[in-house]
């Protein structure tokens, strides 16, 4: 009791103390404001947590609840973060001419592929997304994932590709001019099975945003939905694509080998 430097009769009238109206409060409302920055995936600040609040019918101050979000440690998660750079140097003397020049209708499958990748925010930090689509069906021949943005990733989804699809007569492959696409080790495996080589001009970005932009469009909320889906552990297989007449692509891929 010295060394706290209170009295003994003090200490054990704290002890005993029941906790007055502020703390009863204080208690009460700060379940609901955790709940209301959880149920918010700890993106809402302490203004969005007060109006929250407020909608519910909480009788509450914008300060108090800043208060009670510092006590329990809630900071929202800033929305924007500093996105990968792409620092790798790119090893083709000679860049391959744009064959494709946005024409993204093929008449035959293994005819078109464009090859692109994305990137997607995880607890563990950027997780990085290659894919290879038919232009064709607009399926999805080939992927891999990666924590890292090497040409490894990249050139595991071709790899997937090539073995999922055979080796095709003629087929025009088209990506921007990554450092990944225009590796070694990614223009020796095209190069192999002989896949024509066909890359957008420098900056030129519409094959990147294309994909992208289908990836979002094939489910509402876009990449939340996707990690979602990951949580949960189901996927939607069943994609309705309007440039194949609303058909989805690995019933049309189904179809087309049955008949052939």
């Amino acid at each position: 009791m010295r060394c706290a430097g209170v009295s003994r009769s003090g200490f054990h009238s704290w002890l005993n103390r029941s906790p007055n109206a502020r703390s009863r409060s204080d208690e009460e409302l700060g379940g609901k404001v955790k709940a209301s920055f959880m149920a918010n995936d700890r993106t809402y600040g302490a203004r969005r947590v007060w109006r929250d609040l407020l909608a519910d019918g909480a009788d509450c101050g914008l300060h108090q609840i800043e208060r009670l979000m510092r006590l329990q440690g809630l900071r929202a998660r800033p929305r924007r973060r500093r996105l990968p750079k792409d620092s790798g140097d790119r090893q083709l003397e000679t860049v391959p001419a744009n064959l494709l020049d946005r024409q993204f209708v093929a008449e035959r499958p293994n005819q078109k592929w464009i090859a692109g990748f994305t990137y997607l925010w995880t607890a563990e930090g950027w997780l990085y997304v290659a894919a290879v689509i038919d232009l064709f069906s607009r399926r999805v021949v080939g992927w891999s994932m990666s924590a890292a943005m090497t040409a490894q990733l990249v050139t595991d989804a071709l790899l997937m590709a090539v073995w999922r699809r055979g080796n095709p007569e003629v087929l025009l492959h088209h990506s921007d001019q990554g450092s990944q696409y225009t590796s070694e080790q990614y223009q020796r495996l095209m190069a192999d099975p002989g896949i024509i080589c066909s890359m957008s001009g420098f900056g030129n970005v519409w094959i990147t945003r294309r994909w992208r932009a289908s990836s979002r469009r094939s489910r509402p909320n876009g990449r939340r939905a996707i990690l979602q889906d990951q949580r949960r552990g189901t996927s939607r297989r069943v994609r309705l694509h309007r440039k194949i007449l609303q058909h989805d692509p690995q019933a049309l891929d189904h179809r087309l080998s049955q008949t052939s």
